[in-house]
């Protein structure tokens, strides 16, 4: 039993007399989703909703808070190596060797950092020890402050890839539109004509004038053949006329046929199909600009739908006393497994002796 009493007492006296006391600082948080309806939702009598993060975010923030990067940016801001070896070299077994790399604080912090999760409910609760109650909270509210930086920036990040997409072919679309009006407006610069459908209904409507002239000039022709004789000046002045007339819609006709030419000089057959061609080509940009809005819009309504975020219902706390470290637990579990070896030995030596 001395081999018992003797560690006992001495793991005793360590813990009693020579382990500094430990403050901790307690923070709980949660990974949330805004489940945030759109205004066509809104219509249809859905409202907005908060629900848990998925475990992957969760997962992801478990693994920062243990990484390398949270404990050197913490380090760099706090100075971890000095709160942690607050009382080295008097406790040695609870403080951290100032003399450590970089691995032996990342072991040291994953002992002074405990992380529960609850996978029913998606909350995180996080404790930080330190030798300095003050200490204690401010390694807690640097956590809780990189940690809403982190998963702000995942979901930045998360956002910016669904709308990636939708963001490239607005793009597209807005360069097919001002070429698609460049190439009208270059046409309009060539040909002198701001609309060649207006300029055609201009000329129908001189080819009509015609038409009507020509009609009124044959009946005046058929009344004068009927009351004059034939080498009457008025009977040749209005043939004359009539020819004219004719000549005149002869030429306008051939404008709309082929080789017919337009006001600037132009096949005014191939103006008339170059602008209906730019102007499918415009309308056409257009209405693939107006869905590329749409599939924009839509695509930044899910994914702020989808967004993440972190919640503290917890904020850090500030401790009052000492609770760490669990001295009566420790003492506890020191003089069972002593005692456990010293059976086991006793055991071993008396099963030994009774085999000889």
């Amino acid at each position: 039993m001395i081999l018992v009493l003797i560690p006992a007492c001495v793991a005793a006296f360590y813990l009693w007399v020579v382990a500094k006391d430990q403050y901790a600082s307690t923070l709980a948080f949660s990974i949330r989703k805004g489940e945030v309806s759109s205004s066509l939702d809104l219509l249809g009598g859905q409202i907005a909703q908060l629900s848990g993060g998925g475990g992957a975010e969760t997962d992801v923030l478990y693994e920062f808070i243990r990484s390398q990067g949270l404990v050197s940016k913490i380090d760099a801001d706090l100075n971890l190596k000095d709160i942690y070896s607050a009382a080295w070299p008097q406790d040695m077994i609870f403080a951290y060797n100032p003399k450590g790399t970089i691995e032996d604080l990342i072991r040291h912090w994953k002992r002074k950092v405990q992380i529960t999760y609850d996978t029913g409910s998606g909350l995180m609760t996080l404790r930080a020890l330190a030798f300095d109650r003050l200490a204690a909270q401010d390694i807690a509210q640097k956590i809780l402050e990189e940690s809403t930086s982190m998963i702000n920036a995942l979901s930045e990040d998360a956002r910016a890839d669904a709308t990636q997409f939708a963001q490239a072919e607005v793009d597209r679309a807005i360069e097919r539109l001002k070429q698609a009006r460049s190439d009208l407006t270059t046409f309009r610069l060539e040909s002198q004509i701001v609309d060649p459908q207006a300029d055609l209904q201009g000329q129908m409507g001189v080819l009509n004038s015609l038409q009507a002239n020509l009609a009124d000039s044959l009946v005046e022709l058929d009344l004068l053949q009927g009351i004059s004789s034939e080498n009457d000046p008025r009977v040749r002045q209005a043939e004359r006329r009539i020819e004219v007339i004719e000549n005149r819609i002869s030429a306008e006709r051939e404008k709309f046929g082929i080789g017919g030419k337009g006001p600037g000089g132009e096949d005014f057959a191939t103006i008339v199909a170059d602008y209906e061609r730019l102007s499918v080509d415009r309308e056409f940009a257009e209405e693939t600009y107006r869905a590329a809005l749409v599939s924009y819009d839509a695509a930044q309504a899910e994914a702020k739908r989808k967004s993440f975020y972190l919640a503290a219902h917890i904020q850090p706390t500030l401790a009052e006393r000492s609770d760490f470290p669990k001295r009566w637990t420790l003492q506890a579990l020191t003089s069972f497994f002593l005692l456990m070896a010293w059976s086991i030995g006793v055991l071993v030596y008396y099963s030994i002796r009774d085999r000889r």
